[in-house]
């Protein structure tokens, strides 16, 4: 029976490592064989993977409601879209070092097929916060309704315990946010930052009023499981959110962008989305990763 990917449903780790990785022009030969040796090599847990839309067409294949990221029309803020074929979230509790390590591992038992466009390293900050000092996923789903939340069922092998994730590099401003006062930092966000009470008079440009996710129509539940980063004197959060679908992302980032009503979130006066992906995690089977759905037509892949 497949699974979810172990690391989108565990808590966020001390120290964490993304790859976006782009497939080689020339690489049609090796992409199967390289899939292969990446699905024999990661567990979910330590390495949690995640296939672009352009990969999986590439391979003939198809993943019901996989699709590349873009901005919602009439966003009112720049949202970069930045789509690759293959995105790596390596995790560990022990050694950044090692994580550097294990990267370039990967990087080179995938470089027949793919290329290393983009790395950063991200950590866990205090006990889950933002570096502005805002605990993040307070809403996040727990128990089954997480497992609901993140983890496809119903459409069978190869699909069933799948998950899909929308991926953004978020560069914040600390500066600009620190010549705002402590109140009406907490109202931007719509929660005090000493002890994560929800604000009853938070603005509607609050974020926390932007992305409330149980006040969408269908609820708009997500799992969140971002990092923050640093890269000299740069800084900001690594966000995913991880879900069934790209339905619930895409309701909460058009309202945060102003398409409902005009009302940016107060986010965007601080920070900033440097890109922007949507990935299929595919499912986990014996310890493997389950990549039968990229290759039904091909004959699956050795066992």
């Amino acid at each position: 029976m497949s699974t979810i990917q172990a690391g989108i449903a565990a808590r966020v780790p001390a120290h964490g490592r993304y790859l976006s990785l782009a497939l080689r022009p020339d690489a049609d030969a090796a992409v199967r064989t390289t899939l292969q040796a990446l699905a024999a090599e990661v567990d979910g847990l330590h390495t949690v993977v995640g296939l672009g839309a352009t990969l999986v067409a590439r391979l003939d294949a198809a993943v019901p409601g996989l699709r590349s990221f873009s901005a919602p029309p009439a966003s009112r803020v720049d949202l970069p879209a930045t789509p690759a074929e293959l995105w790596l979230w390596l995790r560990s509790e022990d050694d950044p070092g090692a994580l550097l390590q294990r990267s370039r591992a990967l990087a080179r038992l995938l470089a027949p097929a793919f290329d290393v466009t983009h790395e950063l390293a991200a950590f866990r900050h205090q006990d889950g916060r933002d570096l502005t000092g805002y605990e993040d996923g307070t809403e996040n789903p727990t128990g089954r309704d997480m497992v609901d939340t993140i983890g496809v069922q119903g459409q069978g092998p190869g699909l069933d315990g799948g998950s899909f994730v929308a991926v953004q590099q978020w560069e914040h401003a600390l500066e600009r946010f620190d010549r705002f006062d402590r109140p009406t930092q907490d109202r931007m966000i719509g929660r005090r930052r000493d002890d994560n009470v929800e604000l009853d008079d938070a603005p509607p440009s609050a974020h926390v009023q932007r992305t409330a996710q149980e006040s969408f129509s269908p609820e708009a539940f997500v799992v969140r499981r971002s990092m923050p980063w640093i890269e000299g004197a740069r800084c900001g959060l690594h966000f995913t959110a991880f879900a069934t679908g790209f339905d619930a992302f895409e309701a909460q980032l058009a309202r945060m962008a102003g398409v409902e009503d005009g009302v940016v979130d107060d986010l965007f006066r601080f920070s900033q989305p440097v890109s922007g992906a949507y990935y299929w995690c595919p499912p986990v089977q014996a310890g493997r990763l389950d990549l039968r759905r990229l290759f039904q037509n091909q004959g699956h892949p050795p066992a």
